[in-house]
Formats: structure tokens, sequence, C-alpha cells
């Protein structure tokens, strides 16, 4: 039986995957190993952050006195994902200390706002974490003192970015390797909206009044890292804002605030309820409309409709001198249709933050029920 499938399912039945962060540091992995041991392998085993431990083969090996390349081939269970089936490659060799960078296929980062720097592969911080410590590991293993020198490549990450959102986001020339949890976790839309449910209903069941909401790890990140709030029962929305305020009415929630980046929320001062990139993308049109009402610039306001990102967006509103006037009134904006959708009886306000500037707005209910959540009232 081939072991690579052997991953599991979610409670739904759908299979877990793996994700191309755990691909590059498997290859990684067993390409140093050959290169320290001289002899091939053919499988590499490799734990995840999540606590999974992957059996996984190694393809297309090509050694040389000095250097080793290898593959591991991306497998995605259930989850729709362009990458299933591709060749994550690693070539390593020895070097004075250890180096990571991206080679063909792998694409670089252009814009602001995104987790690398300009100029840097668009390799995230986990995945190059788990890179590293698999370089230490087999390198522990033979007493190797030196340095290893590994790059990443996807050959066909070129073609295959076209079909996912990089180019707009700000990187070029290929895929991202991406994971924060080195698996593939797939949710069907029904199953993730009854986890939504199901976690309410728990909070309204222990006495919770009070739901506070994000939409995932970010949010859960800058209430623990910026506000110093460790908020484990905090429910995780993802895209779905309007079935979560449908979901509080109907289970007689009394309050509800949602906490998420500009990046999401700016939406729903569209009135955009599901926030997922598939749905709608109104962020540049909600803040070009809001900056043209607080006086910016024709210059300004066609340069936010170029925007990639929501912070190269507020870069502008900030030359400007206008960003707290333009997030006044879309916050306003947001309670209208947040108040539209909730109703008379649940109270629901929304928070707004960067990670690069913090809170940029609240709406009028927000600040009382944040008042409330610090003082951990229900």
């Amino acid at each position: 039986m081939d072991r690579n499938k052997e991953i599991g399912k979610t409670r739904s039945g759908l299979r877990y995957g793996y994700t191309t962060g755990s691909c590059a540091a498997a290859a990684t992995k067993a390409a140093v190993q050959m290169l320290l041991s001289g002899e091939e392998i053919h499988q590499v085993q490799l734990m995840t952050p999540k606590g999974i431990l992957l059996y996984l083969d190694v393809e297309e090996i090509s050694m040389t006195p000095t250097s080793v390349c290898c593959a591991i081939r991306k497998y995605s269970g259930d989850d729709p994902d362009v990458t299933d089936g591709i060749l994550i490659f690693s070539t390593v060799e020895k070097s004075d200390s250890f180096s990571l960078d991206g080679g063909l296929g792998v694409g670089r980062v252009t814009r602001l706002g995104l987790e690398q720097k300009i100029g840097m592969p668009a390799i995230n911080k986990v995945p190059r974490r788990m890179i590293q410590e698999a370089v230490e590991e087999i390198c522990k293993i033979y007493a190797y003192t030196g340095g290893v020198k590994v790059q990443i490549s996807v050959p066909e990450g070129i073609h295959l970015a076209k079909k996912t959102f990089n180019p707009r986001l700000g990187i070029e020339g290929g895929i991202s390797i991406l994971g924060t949890s080195g698996i593939v976790e797939p949710m069907s839309e029904k199953a993730l909206t009854d986890t939504i449910y199901i976690e309410m209903k728990v909070q309204k069941e222990n006495g919770c009044s009070l739901c506070c909401v994000v939409p995932g790890n970010y949010g859960i990140e800058f209430l623990q890292g910026e506000l110093g709030m460790n908020l484990d029962t905090a429910v995780k929305c993802s895209n779905y804002i309007g079935e979560t305020i449908d979901y509080a009415k109907l289970l007689g929630i009394k309050k509800l605030l949602l906490i998420g980046h500009v990046g999401k929320f700016i939406k729903l001062a569209a009135g955009v309820m599901n926030t997922h990139s598939r749905q709608a993308d109104c962020r540049m049109e909600v803040l070009a409309s809001h900056a043209a009402m607080a006086g910016a610039k024709k210059e300004s306001i066609c340069k936010l409709m170029q925007c990639i990102n929501t912070n190269e967006a507020i870069e502008i509103l900030k030359e400007e001198q206008i960003l707290q006037q333009v997030m006044n009134t879309i916050m306003d904006r947001m309670q209208f249709y947040l108040k539209n959708r909730a109703g008379e009886e649940l109270e629901i306000g929304a928070i707004m933050f960067s990670m690069e500037d913090g809170i940029l707005g609240m709406t009028k209910d927000a600040q009382g029920l944040w008042e409330q959540v610090k003082e951990g009232k229900k």
C-alpha cells in the first residue's frame, strides 16, 4: 500500500494532504542525507508541525560529487489545489554556512506587505524553519559541522502561478512555498460552516452571550501579540461572515464582536459577507471611493485602484494624510451592513486591523463590546 496516502481524513471523510512546504523540507532532508552518506535513498520521513509523521517517496534523484538534487511529489488530498501532483525539488551542496534560495518556478516577492521582503523567494517562514531544521537534523546524525546551501525549485511553478493570485499579490515568476502546519486540511463548505455553528453552540450552552469571532490565524496572532489577549475560545469563521451572523441569531447569542485583518474585513464595507476572493474583490474600490469622499486627489485615487494589496493602499492614504478619516467612514459603512444582517436582536461590532499599523478602526458598537471582552464579561 502506498504510505504517502496514509495521512488521515477529516471528520467529514475528506483526505488530508501535505503542503508545498512539507515537500520542500522532505526533499531537502533526503538530499542532505544522500550528500553526506553518498548513498541513494528512496523514502524519507518528515515530522510536520502538526505532529503528523509523513513517509514520502523520493523521486528524480541526481547525484554528483559535490551536490544532490531530488524531488517530492505534492499531494493535496481532497483539497482542490492546482499544485497537486507537481514535483518540488531541492538541490543541496556543502557550504560555509546554511543558506536558502528559490530557483526555477519559485516566485519572487516584488511588493511590500507580504511575509518576505522584496527580492526574496516566496518561501514562507514555517517552511523556511522546516527546511533548516531538516538540514540540522541530518548534519547532526553524520557529525557534519559545515554549512549547506539549499535551493528549492518547482519547474511547473512558472505556468501554475498564472492560475493563482500570486501575480496580483506581488509574487512573480512562480508559486509560493507555503504551509503553517505542514498538512493540507480540506473542508467542504458545509463541513466548515457546520464547524462554525457547533463552536458557537458550545459557547452559548456554556453561558456565553458575547462571542468573539476571527476569520483565522491572523486574528488570533493579533489578539495575542498586539493586545495581549489569549482568546482560545474565539470562533474561527474563515470567509463566512454572513453565515456566522446568522448562526449567532439562530442560537440566541446576544453579542458578537468580529476582529479581522483589513485585507478581508474591508469588503464588509461594501456589504460583501463572504470574503473569499472568488466571491468578490472590492478592496480597492472601497478604499478609493472613501478616499474620494475624504478629498483625495484624482492622482491618488487612481493609484489606489492600481494597488495589489491593502498595505500598499494604506501607505497612499497616509501620504494624503487622510487615513483616519477614510477609516472612520469605512467603519460607519461596515456597521450599516453588519447591523442590517444582524437585526435588532443581536448587538454586533467589528474591529479592523493590520499587522503593520495595529487597529485601523472600530465600528460604533465595537468599543463597548471590546471593553467587555477585556473585562471577561459573558
